[in-house]
């Protein structure tokens, strides 16, 4: 007899579990759905204003959305877990499942366990996306869009970013955040199609106020009938048609790099004694990335539990939104902070999740 109660009791803690994981899960889908879509909507809001700009049109806004919606569900997937737990827990407690719960014998400790099974599945589902869709998908949304708005030839290749403005063909290799060019090279064909010259520079910079490129240490090879030339030049005044907004295109943004191609970069940085420091700071943002998921849902658990039942569930779902709201203007607050003072990069990355998990932590010890 003893044995068959056993079993029973186990029976009946399994089903509490699948129950409370089916129902987080399905609550933190839905939260995303829905987080997804409002960002969509102001996604589209801004894109209206590009309409009509080349061939830029609305089925070209469509993609761009569709492209994007993977890297909106890999940076929502937090908030959407901390507001999906927070309605279904919420309303547990106000129809007082979580009080059966605790009296049959499930502890709070097991809702958090059930919870952060939950939390597994959601974090492994926004590792895939971040890793291996998100970043390709923001790269192509972005080429796209430039493409069809200029009337430059684009393309982007491993070789770097190949632009056209009339008879001239640019090759652009490397372009920092900031802005600036490296290893540029230009190509110059005549009317016949034969090759005239072909210039070198290492750096170019784009003058806003006098509309003009000035190349730095420049190598050019001219190609006549007759012989070829070879001269050097500090620095040259290059005139072209070319947008320099082109090169946001090939921008390498530190926050869309995935874990492996953020290594290399910095790697690539530190190898030419580059600053790496943002792209370290954005390395260990998304290995923490995963970990912010389970401490927004451990902070759905003693907010639940440890409020009283009669707090309505809007008012449980506006205090989770001003959290999630608050947690991220921390967060990359800390990360300004580390980047002005140059602070380890590992630890400021960790420093908001490690406080917050530090004060859930605290609130669950003192619900038991």
């Amino acid at each position: 007899m003893g044995g068959l109660s056993i079993n029973r009791e186990n029976t009946g803690m399994s089903v509490l579990y699948r129950y409370i994981i089916k129902e987080v899960l399905k609550g933190a889908l839905v939260a995303l759905l829905v987080l997804t879509t409002l960002v969509c909507l102001f996604t589209l809001k801004d894109q209206m204003g590009d309409v009509g700009k080349g061939s830029y049109d609305m089925n070209h806004v469509f993609m761009y959305l569709g492209l994007l919606t993977p890297l909106y569900i890999y940076e929502l997937m937090p908030s959407a877990a901390l507001l999906g737990s927070l309605f279904i827990l919420g309303n547990m407690a106000n129809n007082r499942e979580v009080i059966a719960m605790r009296v049959s014998g499930f502890s709070v400790l097991d809702i958090l366990k059930a919870v952060w099974l939950a939390g597994i599945f959601l974090a492994l589902i926004a590792v895939a996306i971040g890793e291996f869709i998100a970043p390709e998908a923001e790269k192509q949304a972005r080429m796209m869009k430039d493409e069809a708005k200029n009337e430059n030839m684009i393309m982007s290749t491993l070789y770097g970013l190949w632009l056209r403005d009339g008879n001239t063909f640019v090759n652009v290799a490397q372009i920092t955040d900031q802005g600036l060019v490296s290893d540029l090279t230009i190509y110059k064909y005549d009317e016949n199609r034969k090759l005239r010259f072909v210039k070198h520079a290492q750096q170019a910079i784009y003058l806003e106020d006098e509309k003009k490129w000035v190349l730095q240490n420049i190598k050019q090879t001219e190609i006549t009938p007759n012989q070829v030339i070879a001269t050097e030049k500090e620095m040259e005044d290059w005139t072209s048609r070319i947008d320099p907004n082109l090169m946001n295109i090939v921008v390498i943004k530190p926050d869309n790099m995935s874990l492996k191609d953020l290594s290399s970069y910095i790697n690539f940085l530190k190898a030419n004694n580059q600053q790496s420091e943002k792209y370290e700071l954005a390395f260990w943002r998304r290995i923490v990335k995963p970990i912010v998921t389970f401490v927004m849902l451990l902070v759905s658990v003693p907010f639940v539990i440890g409020v009283t039942r009669g707090v309505s569930l809007g008012a449980r779902m506006m205090a989770g939104a001003l959290l999630g709201m608050g947690f991220n203007i921390i967060d990359k607050m800390t990360g300004n902070l580390a980047l002005a003072y140059d602070l380890n990069p590992m630890i400021m990355a960790a420093l908001p999740s490690s406080v917050v998990l530090m004060v859930a932590s605290l609130a669950v010890i003192r619900l038991r």
